[in-house]
């Protein structure tokens, strides 16, 4: 995994700023969410990564090693990817304004990093990834994050 740094100060540091800036009818060019969706979508996963939601694993024993592998490369989430721990139609947006879900999300990503630092070694299971590492849930994250942003056409 490349720049874990960099991908980590991204997250920490970067990511709301950028979100901030876009714009909340930015059009899509995937998918079905729109920006405030996206946002709060992110603050979930985000909450997976930390350890606060447990989420079932759907990713077979077997299947595990390539999906591990694709997460240790630099490849991109492809468009349109599938998640069968969503629904067909995005669920209506929790937060009134796009600004309270940036603000729910940054307080989920600093969370996310407390949770490390108070243990470097523990592992958290994602549903797709299964048992991950502080660098693992970085490098998820961030691929997650450059996903959605390239949905709304920001290059990170």
């Amino acid at each position: 995994m490349e720049n874990l740094e960099q991908k980590a100060k991204l997250l920490r540091e970067e990511y709301s700023k950028v979100l901030t800036e876009l714009d909340a009818d930015a059009p899509r060019k995937w998918g079905k969410m729109n920006v405030q969706q996206m946002i709060e979508h992110m603050a979930e996963y985000v909450r997976i990564a930390s350890g606060k939601k447990a989420e079932r694993n759907v990713t077979p024993q077997d299947v595990l090693p390539r999906m591990q592998k694709f997460l240790d490369s630099e490849k991109p989430f492809p468009e349109n990817t599938p998640n069968v721990l969503m629904p067909v139609e995005p669920a209506p947006a929790k937060h009134a304004t796009k600004e309270e879900a940036i603000a729910e999300l940054q307080s989920e990503i600093d969370d996310f990093f407390a949770v490390y630092e108070q243990n470097a070694d523990k592992l958290i299971t994602n549903p797709f990834f299964g048992d991950l590492d502080f660098d693992h849930q970085v490098q998820l994250l961030y691929k997650h994050a450059t996903h959605h942003l390239r949905q709304f056409g920001v290059e990170a």
